[in-house]
């Protein structure tokens, strides 16, 4: 007896249709003997219309209660699967985060889980329920108020979930069939991967690419969890999500990212000392921005530019913060676009392959795109460009780097 937990996004439960084909499903996957724990996200769109809702009532309502009000779409999606399995014979009970024992820290909509009590699981899943949880939620450790975990958050709730039960798969159903080796909107001849290491999957998630959230394959990977990536409109075999193993260095690069919910932000003539840079990104980051690639220009005359680049939706907060500082530190101006892209390159054969940046600049600078910043780690190269190359630049290096055989 296997005990598997499988996460359903939205689309996968769009409808009561789909609700349908997917509690069909649940139930093959039951009867074959397997302990069944499933987590479901809010029906495609709803989450959206939530939000709208509160943007028609206030320009900036309070994070707490847009938590609250977010929480309600995957509530309701496990209550209607529940109803669904139990209809068709399948004994299922729909669970909250809060009533499966989902701690997190107190930060609303991005909190990080900090515990799982996962005895309540254990008792439904021990006398031959199927679980359905509400993904993409939790309460915080302090004040027991509702938290979500960010977009993609179910993800992150599915991995977690298969960790604290120590399950031996979460498969993740989605729209697409797997992992590939890029956008396949945007490749028509992007290939389907059979496996990928956590840590190019970290990588490319953190990239942009939308299969998986980042949090959810840091689990994985420190929980050992294997992760199957797969397509609930075909059930066809998809990749699986691992450990590194040897053929895996084998190949240079494992897929091409590319991410345009980006801005670069760039404060001028900048006191270089020591304890400058200090004071700007702590005030950054005291304000739950993530900021990603950083560029410090050469001194001159004591002076010098920053600039750094932070996930779109935080771009406006972040200038203010800038603007703030520029008064407090008397530096030059601050400026910042939002028509910019980040495109990149992973793979672990990188580590014992030289020469894969240079291929990968050559490959840009043949259409004539300019790169404006670079950042490397030893499985990545990551370029700055101008938004409007974005697709250009990733069919490029798909094609230069032979990812189609």
């Amino acid at each position: 007896m296997a005990l598997i937990v499988q996460k359903y996004g939205g689309t996968s439960v769009g409808s009561t249709e789909r609700i349908k084909i997917v509690a069909d499903h649940i139930k093959k996957t039951k009867s074959k003997g397997n302990q069944v724990v499933a987590i479901v996200s809010a029906m495609a769109g709803d989450t959206d219309k939530l939000i709208n809702l509160a943007r028609g009532l206030s320009k900036s309502p309070s994070e707490r209660e847009m938590d609250l009000l977010l929480s309600s779409g995957e509530r309701i999606s496990s209550a209607l699967m529940a109803i669904r399995l139990n209809d068709i014979g399948t004994k299922a009970v729909a669970m909250t985060g809060r009533q499966c024992g989902i701690i997190t820290d107190s930060v609303h909509t991005k909190a990080r889980i900090r515990s799982i009590d996962a005895d309540k699981i254990r008792e439904y899943i021990d006398n031959d329920y199927v679980v359905i949880i509400a993904g993409f939620q939790g309460i915080s450790e302090i004040n027991s108020d509702v938290t979500t975990l960010g977009r993609g958050g179910s993800d992150t709730t599915a991995v977690a979930i298969a960790a604290a039960l120590r399950a031996d798969l979460c498969e993740i159903y989605t729209d697409v069939d797997g992992i590939y080796t890029a956008d396949p909107r945007i490749v028509s001849n992007a290939r389907k991967l059979d496996k990928i290491s956590y840590s190019e999957m970290m990588e490319l998630a953190s990239l942009g690419a939308k299969v998986l959230q980042i949090r959810s394959v840091e689990f994985g990977m420190k929980y050992n969890v294997p992760i199957m990536v797969l397509s609930s409109f075909t059930y066809n075999p998809g990749t699986l999500v691992t450990k590194e193993d040897e053929d895996m260095e084998k190949i240079l690069v494992s897929g091409i990212a590319s991410d345009k919910n980006q801005a670069r932000l760039k404060i001028s003539n900048v006191d270089d000392k020591p304890g400058i840079a200090s004071k700007i990104f702590s005030a950054v980051a005291d304000n739950n921005i993530n900021v990603d690639m950083i560029v410090q220009n050469v001194s001159e005359n004591g002076k010098t530019d920053i600039s750094f680049t932070v996930p779109k939706d935080d771009a406006d907060k972040a200038l203010n913060i800038l603007n703030d500082l520029s008064r407090k530190l008397h530096t030059g101006s601050v400026s910042y676009n939002k028509d910019i892209a980040k495109v990149s390159i992973v793979g672990v054969g990188m580590r014992s392959h030289p020469g894969v940046a240079a291929q990968m600049f050559k490959a840009l600078s043949s259409e004539n795109i300019n790169i404006r910043a670079i950042s490397t780690s030893e499985i990545k190269v990551s370029c700055i460009i101008d938004e409007k190359y974005t697709e250009l630049a990733v069919r490029t290096l798909h094609k230069a780097f032979g990812l189609e055989k």
